[in-house]
């Protein structure tokens, strides 16, 4: 297998938007992402492994609980067990990294999450009210041993210590190191659009943890379509997966943002989910626009927002789904083959040419 790039590099342009320097979230001024990842050998004679992680998504690089930004989250089908949307849709702000795991782990990130954040700000819990920790997760049980709950909460705090501006790195790294996408390697993968206007540019930032589908669902004769030489897929794979996080510096309002949300599902769709019964396909989206500050003594707010019927919507909308579908392309398309518990071994799907193209 050569080196891992993403589909751009492969001569699969997905969209009609230009994307940002680095086709990434991190386009996003401001935006970092940061990831801890666990592979190695539990239990050898029982066949057990370690195959999993996490990964920090940071809003901004100051004090995210102090200086909040608009968020909303949209659930396209529900079988996950995230932490914090409730907050995130009540309020529409979001005032934590956006972390991200497996299934059984949630607990350990949200509390490893929870003790950084504490010691960020002594007043959280004491002279005001408490902080709403956010946590998405896939679960990546055929390759990682679940069971052992072998991310613990340092790793969390590690994986937000080590959030750079940096392009991300993708593919079979931090919580996308277990996971399974349409029976090949998944993953992280990340894609940026840029809306421009005759009054400003605006970026449109994805990063995806795919974890969904089975091979005959997945539309690769669109980027692939000759290919002769496949490699085996998992066969019958679970349902699955995807968690999207959506980042912009448009001025949005939390009830534009989840206008925009949606339109991820639009590119989810194109690669060939359908959301299955058994998946858990949940955007959480925020933009860095406005900082909302934790304590004021004004009553009101004056804020800067797009226009609801400006053009620039629908661009926006665009950037969404086209982000969405190149960042799960790129999670495929930078995973290596990896083998896990039980010597499960998940090949990677080969974007490059091969017999018969």
């Amino acid at each position: 297998m050569m080196g891992r790039r993403k589909v751009r590099e492969y001569g699969i342009e997905i969209g009609k938007l230009p994307i940002g320097r680095k086709n990434c979230i991190t386009d996003v001024e401001g935006v970092r992402v940061g990831h801890v990842t666990l592979d190695y050998p539990l239990d050898a004679a029982e066949g057990e492994y370690v195959c999993t992680g996490v990964t920090a998504i940071l809003p901004h690089g100051g004090s995210l609980f102090r200086e909040k930004v608009t968020a909303a989250s949209y659930v396209f089908n529900g079988f996950g067990k995230t932490a914090g949307l409730v907050q995130i849709n009540e309020l529409g702000t979001l005032e934590a990294p956006i972390m991200l795991t497996n299934t059984f782990s949630v607990p350990a990130v949200a509390q490893g999450t929870l003790r950084y954040m504490l010691e960020q700000n002594s007043e959280i819990g004491d002279t005001t009210g408490t902080i709403n920790i956010v946590v998405g997760e896939c679960n990546d049980g055929h390759l990682n041993s679940i069971r052992a709950c072998a991310v613990q909460p340092e790793h969390a705090i590690e994986a937000i210590a080590r959030a750079t501006t940096e392009p991300a790195e993708e593919g079979a790294v931090g919580a996308g190191k277990g996971m399974v996408c349409f029976g090949y390697k998944g993953g992280i993968g990340s894609s940026s659009r840029l809306v421009e206007t005759k009054e400003a540019t605006y970026t449109v930032g994805v990063l995806v943890q795919s974890n969904f589908g089975k091979k005959e669902d997945f539309l690769f004769e669109k980027y692939r379509s000759r290919r002769q030489d496949l490699p085996a897929a998992l066969d019958n794979p679970p349902d699955g997966s995807i968690i999207i996080v959506l980042a912009t510096d448009a001025p949005l309002s939390d009830r534009q943002l989840l206008r925009v949300a949606k339109r991820t599902g639009i590119g989810l769709g194109r690669t060939g989910s359908h959301y299955s019964h058994g998946s858990g396909d949940i955007v959480i989206a925020f933009s860095t626009a406005h900082k909302i500050p934790h304590h004021s003594e004004k009553m009101t707010e004056t804020r800067v927002q797009l226009r609801e019927d400006h053009p620039v919507m629908n661009q926006l909308f665009a950037a969404a789904s086209e982000a969405a579908e190149e960042a799960i392309l790129n999670s495929l398309s930078q995973a290596v083959t990896t083998t896990g518990r039980q010597g499960r071994t998940i090949s990677a799907f080969p974007f490059e040419p091969g017999e018969g193209t």
